[in-house]
């Protein structure tokens, strides 16, 4: 497995906010309890809520501190919907000030990248590489009030483009990276997607009804 797809599958593991012990994320992702450990620590350099500590377990918390202020994952998501909205914005001095406040941000969030987190580009700059998947958030959204299907058109982390009609569930911040929870029609089963790697969302002109096993309740992260 690389190593990106790795982290990936832990922060899904912890997701459903239960310590795990790390012998226990070993045995399921088939790499040593050391492995996990050097795992932990990119994760949490790179500033996913994560907490815990070797020989105990771990799990995601519910909340991400920015000094001298305490932020909820809810509250700095719409932080960074907020800057890359403006970021986006016609104005130049909006522009630059949103790009300001992302670098000021940066400098306090815990960012310390170790060596190996280079791979995980994703982790390094979350605000500043927020934008990427922004003109994507609104369809989506309105996708997922509506219960209307999306074509996706989506890059995976090889660089491999496939493409997905999906019933957009849920999205997620994790303090480095927006997801996205769909039921994908291509492999019959739940599908978790990174929206800045998603290329294009295109509505299509059909509804979907809540069906069981194909709900948002049926969900299970770990299994």
């Amino acid at each position: 497995m690389r190593r990106t797809d790795r982290l990936f599958d832990i922060i899904q593991i912890l997701r459903d906010g239960k310590l795990h012990r790390a012998q226990d994320i070993a045995d399921r992702l088939e790499v040593s309890v050391r492995t996990i450990y050097r795992d932990m620590d990119t994760l949490v350099a790179s500033g996913v809520p994560i907490e815990g500590e070797r020989g105990v377990g771990y799990m995601v918390r519910e909340q991400v501190t920015l000094p001298p202020l305490n932020l909820t994952p809810a509250e700095l998501e719409a932080l960074n919907l907020g800057m890359a909205i403006v970021a986006e914005a016609a104005d130049p001095d909006l522009k630059a000030a949103a790009e300001a406040l992302a670098a000021k941000i940066d400098a306090v969030l815990p960012t310390q990248v170790v060596a190996e987190a280079d791979a995980w580009k994703f982790a390094v700059y979350p605000f500043a590489d927020a934008a990427r998947g922004l003109a994507h958030m609104a369809p989506i959204r309105a996708a997922i009030k509506s219960r209307q299907k999306l074509r996706l058109t989506y890059r995976r982390i090889d660089g491999t483009l496939t493409e997905r009609t999906i019933r957009p569930l849920h999205m997620e911040y994790w303090g480095r990276v927006w997801t996205l929870t769909a039921w994908c029609e291509l492999r019959d089963a739940f599908r978790v997607f990174r929206i800045d790697l998603i290329e294009s969302v295109i509505p299509l002109p059909e509804i979907f009804a809540d069906e069981p096993g194909k709900r948002l309740a049926d969900y299970n992260p770990t299994a």
